[in-house]
Protein backbone atom coordinates (compact mmCIF):
# COMPACT_ATOMS: atom_id res chain seq x y z
CA UNK A 1 0.00 0.00 0.00
CA UNK A 2 1.38 3.58 -1.05
CA UNK A 3 0.88 6.64 0.29
CA UNK A 4 -1.73 7.40 -2.46
CA UNK A 5 -3.92 4.06 -0.75
CA UNK A 6 -3.81 4.95 2.69
CA UNK A 7 -7.19 6.11 4.03
CA UNK A 8 -7.70 8.72 6.68
CA UNK A 9 -8.93 6.47 8.70
CA UNK A 10 -6.34 4.21 8.28
CA UNK A 11 -3.47 6.65 8.98
CA UNK A 12 -5.54 7.65 11.98
CA UNK A 13 -5.66 4.04 13.37
CA UNK A 14 -1.43 3.50 12.27
CA UNK A 15 -0.48 6.83 13.82
CA UNK A 16 -2.78 5.87 17.22
CA UNK A 17 -1.39 2.53 17.22
CA UNK A 18 0.72 1.69 20.04
CA UNK A 19 4.52 1.73 19.34
CA UNK A 20 7.15 0.00 20.66
CA UNK A 21 10.87 -0.05 20.42
CA UNK A 22 12.24 -3.24 17.98
CA UNK A 23 15.36 -3.79 19.99
CA UNK A 24 17.39 -2.63 22.85
CA UNK A 25 20.01 -0.22 20.25
CA UNK A 26 20.94 2.25 22.83
CA UNK A 27 20.99 5.21 19.91
CA UNK A 28 22.87 8.44 20.41
CA UNK A 29 20.65 11.38 19.44
CA UNK A 30 21.78 13.34 16.69
CA UNK A 31 25.12 15.82 16.74
CA UNK A 32 24.28 18.81 14.67
CA UNK A 33 24.40 17.90 10.82
CA UNK A 34 23.43 14.63 11.73
CA UNK A 35 20.19 12.17 11.56
CA UNK A 36 19.34 9.27 13.11
CA UNK A 37 16.53 6.59 11.96
CA UNK A 38 14.82 4.05 14.70
CA UNK A 39 13.04 0.88 13.81
CA UNK A 40 9.76 0.86 16.13
CA UNK A 41 6.83 -2.01 15.65
CA UNK A 42 3.09 -1.54 16.71
CA UNK A 43 2.88 -3.35 20.38
CA UNK A 44 0.70 -6.05 18.65
CA UNK A 45 3.56 -6.74 15.96
CA UNK A 46 1.71 -6.36 13.23
CA UNK A 47 3.23 -3.07 11.74
CA UNK A 48 6.41 -1.51 11.40
CA UNK A 49 7.53 2.08 11.53
CA UNK A 50 10.56 4.83 11.33
CA UNK A 51 11.20 7.04 13.94
CA UNK A 52 13.74 9.56 12.33
CA UNK A 53 15.21 12.72 13.63
CA UNK A 54 17.46 15.16 12.42
CA UNK A 55 18.95 18.09 13.08
CA UNK A 56 20.43 20.88 11.16
CA UNK A 57 23.89 21.62 10.38
CA UNK A 58 23.96 25.50 10.40
CA UNK A 59 21.03 26.43 13.23
CA UNK A 60 21.66 23.94 15.84
CA UNK A 61 18.11 25.04 17.31
CA UNK A 62 16.42 23.69 14.06
CA UNK A 63 15.48 19.85 13.57
CA UNK A 64 12.90 17.83 12.19
CA UNK A 65 11.11 14.57 14.07
CA UNK A 66 8.76 12.36 12.14
CA UNK A 67 7.39 8.72 11.83
CA UNK A 68 7.05 6.50 8.58
CA UNK A 69 4.99 3.51 8.04
CA UNK A 70 6.11 0.87 5.29
CA UNK A 71 9.06 2.88 5.09
CA UNK A 72 7.87 5.75 2.83
CA UNK A 73 4.57 7.08 4.11
CA UNK A 74 5.06 10.02 6.74
CA UNK A 75 2.10 9.85 9.40
CA UNK A 76 3.83 12.36 11.56
CA UNK A 77 6.24 15.15 11.07
CA UNK A 78 7.24 18.18 13.39
CA UNK A 79 9.09 20.85 12.11
CA UNK A 80 10.94 23.39 14.38
CA UNK A 81 13.12 26.23 13.77
CA UNK A 82 12.46 26.15 10.11
CA UNK A 83 10.83 28.27 7.66
CA UNK A 84 7.14 28.74 7.33
CA UNK A 85 5.19 26.11 5.44
CA UNK A 86 2.54 26.51 2.69
CA UNK A 87 -0.41 24.61 2.74
CA UNK A 88 -2.15 23.62 -0.31
CA UNK A 89 -5.03 26.21 -0.04
CA UNK A 90 -2.11 29.07 0.41
CA UNK A 91 -1.76 30.06 3.86
CA UNK A 92 1.26 29.76 5.42
CA UNK A 93 2.25 28.36 8.86
CA UNK A 94 5.06 29.41 10.96
CA UNK A 95 7.83 26.92 12.39
CA UNK A 96 6.85 25.10 15.02
CA UNK A 97 4.33 23.56 13.05
CA UNK A 98 2.93 20.03 12.62
CA UNK A 99 2.54 17.88 9.77
CA UNK A 100 -0.22 15.13 10.30
CA UNK A 101 -1.49 12.62 7.07
CA UNK A 102 -3.78 13.94 5.19
CA UNK A 103 -6.01 11.55 2.53
CA UNK A 104 -4.99 12.20 -0.73
CA UNK A 105 -2.35 15.30 0.52
CA UNK A 106 0.05 12.94 2.42
CA UNK A 107 2.06 15.49 4.64
CA UNK A 108 1.58 18.21 2.80
CA UNK A 109 -0.43 19.88 5.10
CA UNK A 110 0.60 21.66 8.55
CA UNK A 111 -0.80 23.07 11.26
CA UNK A 112 0.68 25.11 13.83
CA UNK A 113 1.68 23.51 16.90
CA UNK A 114 -0.69 24.48 20.46
CA UNK A 115 0.41 25.43 23.56
CA UNK A 116 1.73 22.92 25.68
CA UNK A 117 1.20 20.12 22.85
CA UNK A 118 5.14 19.61 22.88
CA UNK A 119 6.50 20.97 26.50
CA UNK A 120 9.93 20.52 25.27
CA UNK A 121 10.28 22.37 22.52
CA UNK A 122 13.25 24.68 23.80
CA UNK A 123 15.27 21.34 23.97
CA UNK A 124 15.23 19.14 20.98
CA UNK A 125 16.10 15.93 23.12
CA UNK A 126 13.58 16.70 25.36
CA UNK A 127 11.21 17.49 22.11
CA UNK A 128 11.82 13.98 20.81
CA UNK A 129 10.17 12.53 23.92
CA UNK A 130 7.63 14.66 23.26
CA UNK A 131 7.36 14.04 19.92
CA UNK A 132 7.40 9.97 20.88
CA UNK A 133 4.19 10.41 23.41
CA UNK A 134 2.08 12.51 20.53
CA UNK A 135 2.91 9.51 18.12
CA UNK A 136 1.67 6.98 20.84
CA UNK A 137 5.13 4.93 21.53
CA UNK A 138 4.80 3.17 24.65
CA UNK A 139 8.52 1.66 24.90
CA UNK A 140 10.64 4.45 23.82
CA UNK A 141 13.53 3.95 21.73
CA UNK A 142 16.89 4.14 24.29
CA UNK A 143 18.36 7.37 22.96
CA UNK A 144 21.10 8.47 25.13
CA UNK A 145 22.04 12.13 24.82
CA UNK A 146 25.77 13.09 23.37
CA UNK A 147 28.50 15.60 24.41
CA UNK A 148 27.01 17.76 21.97
CA UNK A 149 23.32 17.43 22.89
Amino acid sequence: MSAADLSQAEADRLIGQDKSRKDDTVWDFPDAGSSLKVPLISVDGTEEFLLDVTRSQILVTKGTFQTRWQSVVILVRLDIDGPPHRNPDGTDIPCPHLHLYREGYGDKWARPVTVGEFPGLGDLFDTCTDFMTFCSVVTPPRIQRTLFT
